[in-house]
């Protein structure tokens, strides 16, 4: 009577999944459009990109214009010397003034410098969003096993829940007529107790993992496609850690953004090293001066060259050389420990998926093993060589089995991820393979 009745509630849950299950390339898509993170990434990718065009403003002529145009009223008077007659003048008058003035640098080491960091500045924040993109990817996998780790966790809670209530249910019939004692009732009894226990913390568990999805993706999201059953999870490719070790001390974005601001910390202390320099300007002008009530017209053209020597500035520029000479030691080491951190990620995600795969092999023959022991149990409970505890002991050791080796696919699925993360070579396309290891 029970497997009748574990088949009934297996098969309706996948009938509830496939009506109107979201598979995992479906909702990486939602969490493309609606994550936050991802949206605060993206914007900042915008800003970044205006960088070159700021610092090369620095190298390009400016031209501004400016004037006025006033009304002034008034009178002077003044007496003759001669006659002592008081003599008053209008001095109402109009005037117009405008100057419209350019200046093009000719050299400016300080601006130059300025413009190559604006150029290493785009790059690494066209990296940095780029390390946004891999980390979506992963968020997303991690949130959509994580659910379906506690699906997982819950069916087999509830199956042994099923398990457990026929084993009281046998244990109470078989005291009641006498051919066991009240013990096997007991531990029956506990037995229930605690795995409904367990019922209420997977059901938990597994609205707090919804939860962490939605935040993901921005909305409520449909039943999640599973796992198939029994499904062949691929090898890493190369398979030899070096490689993928060395391509994370390379390829990595959070390694190669910093490498950027090492280079742009170089930069730093030529642009401040340049505040003893001098600097030169073409400069040009025109300008127009009129003014009525007696006035005159002035028009002026001019061109020619400014320049500025600096000599002496309390030996600021000489302070700030030394800070950024000491930035770009802390960017070297910050470069440094970010390898480090790349290599050690990549070297623990490639033994994480090794370890996993043989783990999910010997877990595949540790539940065929427990079903084995499950029958035996039942059988031998049957005709009175095994005891209740033992059909109980089984159970629990059967559905632990199943929990872990579906926490173990689901984790080798994500060490793979997460080692082409840290060898720089996620893409959209690896979910693809994934995808296809869903029940759809």
């Amino acid at each position: 009577m029970q497997r009748p009745l574990i088949a009934v509630l297996i098969a309706s849950a996948f009938l509830t999944l496939n009506a109107q299950a979201a598979d995992l390339l479906q909702v990486y898509q939602q969490a493309l459009a609606n994550d936050a993170t991802y949206a605060s990434a993206r914007s900042s990718l915008a800003a970044g990109q205006e960088r070159i065009t700021q610092g090369r403003s620095g190298l390009l002529p400016t031209v501004s214009a400016s004037g006025s145009n006033t009304r002034n009223t008034g009178d002077a008077t003044s007496s003759e010397f001669l006659t002592g007659n008081t003599i008053k003048n209008d001095t109402d008058y109009h005037a117009n003034t405008y100057t419209v003035a350019l200046s093009q640098p000719l050299f400016n080491w300080g601006a130059w410098e300025t413009y190559q960091q604006s150029k290493l500045s785009q790059a690494t924040a066209e990296a940095t969003f780029s390390q946004a993109q891999q980390d979506l990817i992963v968020r997303v996998a991690q949130a959509y096993f994580d659910v379906l780790t506690a699906q997982d966790n819950l069916t087999a809670t509830q199956a042994q829940k099923v398990a457990t209530t026929e084993q009281l249910a046998s244990a109470k019939r078989n005291f009641e007529v006498g051919t066991q004692t009240i013990t096997d009732t007991h531990e029956a009894q506990a037995a229930y107790d605690l795995v409904v226990a367990q019922e209420f913390a997977a059901i938990n568990d597994l609205d707090n993992k919804r939860t962490a999805l939605q935040v993901i993706v921005g909305q409520s999201t449909a039943e999640l496609a599973p796992l198939r059953t029994g499904v062949t999870i691929a090898p890493p490719s190369p398979a030899t850690v070096d490689p993928w070790i060395s391509s994370a001390e390379t390829q990595n974005y959070a390694v190669i953004a910093a490498g950027l601001n090492v280079e742009i910390a170089k930069r730093e202390i030529s642009r401040n090293r340049a505040n003893h320099l001098p600097t030169a300007s073409l400069i040009a002008s025109t300008s127009h001066q009129r003014q009525t009530g007696g006035g005159s017209t002035v028009n002026n053209n001019a061109i020619g060259v400014s320049w500025n020597i600096p000599i002496f500035n309390g030996f600021a520029v000489t302070s700030k050389v030394r800070e950024t000479i000491a930035l770009e030691d802390k960017a070297r080491n910050d470069l440094e420990a970010t390898k480090r951190a790349a290599a050690q990620t990549a070297r623990q995600a490639f033994l994480g998926m090794t370890s996993g795969l043989a783990q999910v092999k010997a877990l595949e023959a540790a539940e065929v093993s427990s079903k084995s022991s499950l029958d035996s149990n039942k059988l031998g409970y049957q005709v009175g060589v095994r005891i209740n505890i033992d059909v109980l002991n089984a159970q629990k050791l059967l559905y632990s089995t199943q929990k872990d080796l579906s926490k173990a696919r689901y984790d080798t699925i994500m060490n793979g991820l997460r080692l082409k993360s840290a060898a720089g070579s996620l893409k959209e396309s690896d979910l693809a393979p994934i995808n296809a290891l869903l029940v759809h």
